[in-house]
């Protein structure tokens, strides 16, 4: 109790209303100081005190703390580990490993620290999309997979359930694609935009 009353005064006294009124308690000292206030000056120092204090903007909470995208893209990488150890275990038919390794390799080339990290970092929606296909999409179309074809042995005859499978895979691998093409068209926007740069900074200061 006595810690909460003590960080309850620390706080008053870091607000805006004592700093404010503190403020204008200071100028009803000056006023006394300089003959203004006469013998009234506790009144007047109080009640600029107050003043102040009642005009003093509120206090704004603080913002609460969200991970970064290069945290979340970090979080992303760790649990891409995680997918692939599931799905060196799983076993899928060699129709469906290749669309799968192409995949993941485009996903490992994405989550690569060095300079594809750096734009993602840039582009919440890109961590977006690359979350969604690492912790939600692979899985469920995998764990479906083996899930389906369990009761395709028990009857046989229906649509094989790797064709699913691999229409999915092909599916994530052109969404993959995209958001990689997206990044090259951002690095590419970049380095135009520098070359215009040194191009009118030339233009702009000629050499003698």
């Amino acid at each position: 109790m006595a810690t909460n009353k003590t960080n309850g005064v620390l706080a008053y006294l870091e607000s805006r209303k004592n700093l404010t009124g503190g403020a204008a308690g200071l100028v009803g000292l000056v006023l006394t100081f300089t003959g203004v206030a006469g013998t009234y000056w506790p009144v007047v120092v109080a009640g600029l005190y107050g003043a102040g204090a009642l005009i003093a903007p509120p206090e704004r909470p603080p913002l609460p703390e969200f991970p970064t995208p290069s945290a979340q893209l970090g979080e992303v990488r760790a649990d891409f580990r995680k997918l692939e150890t599931y799905l060196a275990e799983v076993g899928l038919p060699a129709s469906t490993e290749a669309r799968l390794a192409e995949l993941t390799d485009l996903l490992t080339a994405l989550l690569d620290p060095g300079r594809p990290a750096e734009l993602l970092a840039e582009d919440p929606e890109g961590v977006h999309v690359l979350s969604r296909t690492v912790r939600q999409d692979i899985p469920e179309a995998v764990d479906s997979f083996v899930r389906t074809r369990w009761w395709t042995r028990l009857a046989p005859g229906q649509e094989p359930p790797e064709r699913h499978l691999e229409r999915q895979l092909d599916l994530l691998r052109e969404e993959a694609e995209q958001l990689a093409a997206r990044l090259r068209d951002t690095e590419g926007r970049r380095q135009e935009t520098h070359t215009r740069y040194l191009e009118d900074r030339n233009k702009s200061t000629p050499l003698d």
